[in-house]
């Protein structure tokens, strides 16, 4: 009777409340040659790849008739790309009045995550994220936005800076068992930790399985190798080491890398970075004629030229500072290479004049200078970040059954890394991005920027509020 009633009910529910089929989208990718960082060396040539809604359903297996074909004729296909330190901007109050009166700075998810799409980088790693960083994952999740991948870290701090403030070790254990309960994946430890709180973070985070990565804290200067304890996974910056240094030697580089490579501490170099920091330091100029200006929000792009605190601070003895540290970070690089050290590519986006998606590529261009083959600079911006991460059984290689986030370049990016600037389309999570949609979408972002310019200048914004 339960049965019949069923049937009954469902023969008088409107077409649109009835249960819908799922509609499967199929793509083929024909003749192109993919680079799959399976293995090494490896080149699968004149192949066909079927994507079936947001998976890869074979590797030259049959074309579904329904499928969309793309000719890949010419081409090369690798995995999306992975920036392993990016900060997304939130919104935000302005100002110093009392907090009702303060303007509500807003950016739109899209706007933050289309020239990351536009540059093939599908997953990113959000290094100091908050309840708002939530909020965009969910958008993007939820396919109103396309955007990457964003596993989330939870930043932990000592002293009176920024991030959550732990200053005892249980205040430390606390916050990181705080920040699980909260959803974050990750925990990145910060510069003004003690050395017993960091000590107390790492084995906390250890024990509810939570990796860590971050900043060597300042306690630990002439004492390093006590930083380096089991399970402190990742170091965000080559520049911790640099910090580290007396003479910027050879010797030392090759001592940074050992301590590394005893504890199995990874290292994302972030070189970009401090090119662009020394650049700043030496002259506005570059960064007021960048093109890729034009793709950040019109605040933002006006704090980075009107209160650039790199430039106004900037001194000859800065500036030879910071040209000494690019040249040891390259040496860095080079040991932690020599020594087998696992390194990844990040960026540390959102820095001035350090722009999602873009910057990227000048990592993958850095790496390859400081002497990486263009096969393992590829690795450290798609395998070897899945991996660290745990998402390696989606994405990271180009897979049967991994999830499809892959890039289709018109030329071989293993005879110079620099191609993977020449980007024919792009599949986030499955989703067919060609060239023309994401140069329209760039040029969409950058004409909107462009007339809101007026309404947001930093300095006015703050004298005024």
């Amino acid at each position: 009777m339960k049965i019949l009633y069923a049937i009954f009910f469902l023969n008088f529910l409107p077409a649109a409340l009835l249960p819908q089929p799922v509609l499967i989208h199929y793509f083929a990718i024909k003749d192109v040659n993919i680079i799959p960082l399976n293995n090494p060396h490896e080149i699968l040539w004149h192949a066909t790849v079927v994507i079936a809604g947001n998976r890869i359903e074979s590797l030259n297996g049959p074309i579904p008739k329904s499928a969309v074909i793309i000719n890949g004729y010419g081409k090369w296909l690798i995995p999306g790309l992975i920036d392993m330190h990016v900060h997304t901007p939130t919104d935000f109050t302005a100002g110093e009045r009392a907090p009702a009166e303060r303007p509500v700075i807003t950016f739109s998810t899209q706007d933050i995550m289309t020239p990351f799409i536009a540059n093939g980088v599908t997953t990113v790693f959000n290094l100091n994220a908050n309840m708002e960083s939530f909020s965009q994952r969910k958008e993007i999740e939820h396919g109103t936005v396309i955007g990457p991948r964003m596993p989330l870290a939870a930043l932990i701090n000592g002293g009176k800076g920024m991030g959550r403030i732990a200053n005892t070790p249980e205040d430390g254990r606390q916050a990181v068992r705080d920040a699980k309960a909260e959803g974050y994946e990750f925990i990145k430890v910060y510069s003004q930790l003690s050395i017993e709180t960091f000590l107390a973070i790492i084995d906390e985070a250890n024990k509810i399985g939570m990796k860590t990565i971050g900043h060597i804290p300042d306690a630990f200067r002439g004492k390093l190798e006590q930083a380096f304890v089991p399970h402190f996974g990742m170091v965000a910056h080559a520049e911790e080491f640099s910090k580290q240094a007396k003479a910027y030697s050879e010797e030392e580089a090759r001592h940074f890398a050992e301590l590394a490579k005893a504890n199995g501490t990874w290292l994302s170099p972030t070189l970009v970075t401090m090119v662009q920091i020394d650049d700043q330091a030496h002259t506005l100029e570059h960064l007021k004629k960048s093109s890729e200006l034009s793709y950040i929000h019109p605040l933002l792009r006006s704090k980075w030229i009107t209160a650039n605190n790199y430039n106004k601070n900037s001194n000859p003895e800065r500036i030879a500072y910071f040209d000494r540290l690019i040249l040891f970070h390259i040496r860095l690089v080079q040991a932690f290479h020599d020594a087998g050290v696992p390194m990844v590519a990040g960026t540390d986006t959102g820095v001035s004049g350090v722009v999602g998606g873009f910057s990227l590529h000048d990592e993958l261009e850095l790496l390859q200078a400081a002497g990486l083959s263009p096969e393992e600079v590829l690795t450290a911006a798609t395998r070897a970040p899945a991996e660290w991460l745990g998402m390696d059984k989606q994405v990271g290689t180009i897979t049967t059954g991994k999830l499809a986030d892959l890039v289709l370049l018109d030329a071989n990016p293993l005879t110079d890394i620099k191609n993977t600037r020449k980007i024919a389309g792009v599949f986030v999570n499955g989703r067919w991005i060609s060239r023309a949609k994401s140069i329209a979408m760039l040029e969409d972002l950058a004409k909107r920027n462009s007339k809101a310019r007026d309404r947001f200048d930093w300095n006015t914004l703050l004298k005024n509020h």
